[in-house]
């Protein structure tokens, strides 16, 4: 079955252009576009798509304020993901983004065989966290990000294997170099990351890595 995929984007050229290099691949299918944010939550309604992926900066409403309502509190696979689109100088809404429920965002001169990719990642239940540049950004706007309550309950939960996991997550790394990094099997890492979104309530590894920096487990820079 087709990946389903709403385009979000203030501007025509930008979305004609994310259109025709997703509907050219035999396994994605754009099923719509909108021009800000309103139209965005209308259009996921009716359109049931898989993947959002969402411009940052429109009218009326902005990309975060439109993943807030779409992914919501919802921590199921029924919640569409939202790739957000941004610029390359560190835009100020990025981190907010994230932490609104977006599952990872991609530079607006992406190269096509990326954007492709990314649709494809978030939409198999990953998020888009390995580039060196994801890293940068979200540690840069985790330094500015408002602290938000964490359940200490939940995190008090996990095992110390589980903590350490979390903690390299939140740093970027992949399954693979966690694995080499505790001196672990792969399957076993990934093991453990499920318990961590289960324990922690977390939809993916994204809301991972901004719950890790805002309870202090990780701090930026660091």
């Amino acid at each position: 079955m087709a990946i389903r995929v709403v385009v979000v984007d203030d501007q025509a050229l930008v979305r004609t252009g994310f259109h025709m290099i997703l509907d050219a691949e035999d396994d994605i299918s754009v099923v719509g576009e909108a021009v800000d944010g309103l139209d965005a939550i209308e259009l996921v309604e009716r359109a049931s798509p898989d993947v959002v992926v969402m411009d940052i900066r429109m009218p009326k409403l902005d990309g975060v304020g439109a993943t807030e309502r779409i992914v919501g509190g919802r921590t199921g696979d029924r919640a569409p993901r939202v790739l957000i689109l941004t610029t390359f100088d560190l835009d100020e809404y990025v981190f907010a983004a994230l932490q609104a429920g977006a599952s990872g965002f991609l530079l607006k001169d992406t190269p096509a065989e990326d954007l492709v990719a990314a649709v494809r990642l978030v939409a198999a239940g990953d998020a888009l966290l390995a580039p060196s540049v994801t890293r940068r950004v979200i540690e840069e706007f985790a330094s500015r990000a408002p602290a938000r309550p964490v359940d200490q309950a939940a995190l008090s939960s996990l095992t110390e294997r589980e903590r350490e996991v979390l903690e390299l997550m939140a740093r970027g790394l992949s399954n693979a170099e966690i694995a080499a990094s505790l001196y672990l099997g792969e399957t076993t890492v990934k093991t453990h990351v499920g318990r961590v979104f289960m324990k922690l309530n977390l939809r993916d590894r994204v809301q991972a890595v901004v719950l890790a920096y805002e309870a202090g487990i990780v701090r930026p820079g660091r």
